[in-house]
């Protein structure tokens, strides 16, 4: 009965925010609650558990996204993300753009976790949108969840991919250059028939794009009077971007050191995703102080402040739900349901592998959680199977990326920082993960031969 309550839950919060226009904190809740008292928690553990996944959700993410939304507000103020789209546009034009953005950050970015790569990603997204036409922000926003999540998943040192590789043991060297050839041709392939749709009318900016613009952007692009800024001072474009890209080289360095147990308690310190945020935070506040001038810096600060905290809100509410679905014995029950024969196809197996990890994905709202716990319920018998590990790995990462949802604390941020509504982030989110897992599946499949 928890399977039919969880999938009850999940669809009267997708009902109640498109059918009935109700606010997603309030959906979220009830569903939360909903869920909870229906399998069995009870009315004071429903409650509890609620809070306590708001607040776990917070202290894992809270300052990343604080830090993160104050970085974009500061570098928009700055004309960095303006100016960096601009040189994009320039060497690769507007075609090759959402390829290129999806490419950089499946393959170059996954040791950075997906909270911080969509907020320092979503703001170059919607800059460059523009470029690329009416339909832009759905071709770049389905850019950015591929690249990001198909990452996570499939490329070394993502924390999917290290989960599903230690699990299974699989040697991070195979699931290095395997992993990182199926996620760049996912990634690819899923934004080209993506952006094939898109451009066919499956995205509608009427209702599929909130139109606001958040007012540090509003400010720094006018004046009272309606005209442009003019700046007369602007740091040289790699200055203007380091906030960016020193906190990317020190998560990204410290996640590697670790993954070859190279890392000590400095390059921890520095690798830490809050640390390194903070450090991009401090360095675009002061260049922000030498080149706008304090006025305008603490403009840009208290905007941002105030986006934050619709995010950080809606944010938290998605992970309450997460937390009741997971307080219950659904994975336990949806592990029973599953039996991997031994005698299978290798075909078989590999479908199996794929359909645990996306129906636990689906129920649960975390790709980690259904990654870890598909990894965990075939493990044990992978000794068994006539199919490379590798070959079960992908399967298992391919499987965890289908539709991420509604439950998911991603979803909605996703949704706030890009700036669509819930039935665009259907779209571009869970529509494109769905897309890219069932190409990866395909992928899979036709490696098999080779394993």
């Amino acid at each position: 009965m928890v399977i039919l309550h969880a999938v009850i839950a999940i669809l009267a919060v997708v009902l109640l925010i498109i059918l009935l226009k109700v606010d997603p904190v309030i959906s979220l809740v009830i569903g939360a609650m909903y869920y909870g008292i229906a399998a069995g928690l009870g009315l004071e553990k429903t409650l509890t558990t609620i809070v306590e996944g708001f607040g776990s959700i917070m202290a894992e993410v809270g300052l990343l996204i604080g830090f993160g939304v104050l970085i974009g507000a500061l570098l928009f103020t700055m004309g960095a993300l303006q100016r960096f789209v601009e040189l994009l546009l320039r060497l690769l034009g507007p075609r090759k753009l959402p390829y290129a953005l999806a490419a950089a950050l499946t393959a170059v970015f996954p040791s950075i976790y997906v909270d911080v790569q969509l907020v320092l990603a979503s703001p170059l997204a919607r800059n460059a949108a523009p470029a690329l036409g009416r339909r832009g922000l759905g071709i770049m926003a389905g850019s950015v969840t591929a690249g990001i999540l198909v990452g996570y998943v499939f490329v070394v040192p993502g924390l999917g991919t290290i989960s599903i590789a230690g699990l299974l043991n699989i040697p991070l060297a195979q699931m290095l250059g395997i992993g990182l050839a199926v996620g760049v041709a996912t990634v690819l392939l899923t934004v080209f028939v993506y952006s094939f749709l898109v451009n066919r009318g499956v995205w509608n900016p009427a209702t599929d794009e909130t139109g606001i613009v958040p007012d540090a952007e509003q400010d720094d692009s006018s004046e009272a009077g309606g005209t442009t800024t003019v700046r007369t001072r602007q740091p040289h474009l790699a200055l203007a971007l380091s906030p960016v890209y020193v906190p990317l080289i020190l998560i990204a360095t410290g996640a590697i050191l670790s993954a070859f147990n190279a890392a000590n308690s400095v390059t921890d310190f520095l690798g830490d995703p809050v640390f390194a945020l903070f450090l991009g935070l401090v360095i675009a506040y002061v260049l922000s102080q030498i080149f706008n001038g304090r006025e305008k810096t603490n403009s840009s600060m208290e905007e941002g402040f105030s986006t934050t905290g619709q995010i950080l809100l809606i944010t938290g509410v998605g992970g309450s739900l997460g937390e009741v679905i997971s307080a219950t014995n659904l994975a336990d029950v949806l592990g029973g349901l599953f039996t991997a024969n031994s005698a299978a196809p290798v075909i078989v197996s590999v479908l199996i592998a794929w359909l645990i990890a996306a129906v636990l994905h689906l129920a649960i709202g975390s790709i980690s959680v259904a990654a870890i716990a598909a990894a965990g319920i075939i493990g044990p018998i992978l000794g068994q199977l006539d199919v490379s590990p590798i070959i079960i790995g992908l399967a298992i990462g391919s499987g965890a990326l289908f539709a991420l949802q509604v439950n998911s604390n991603f979803f909605w941020m996703f949704q706030t920082m890009m700036q669509v509504t819930t039935k665009g982030a259907l779209k571009a989110l869970t529509f494109v993960t769905a897309l890219a897992s069932v190409i990866s599946l395909i992928i899979v499949c036709l490696l098999t031969p080779f394993f």
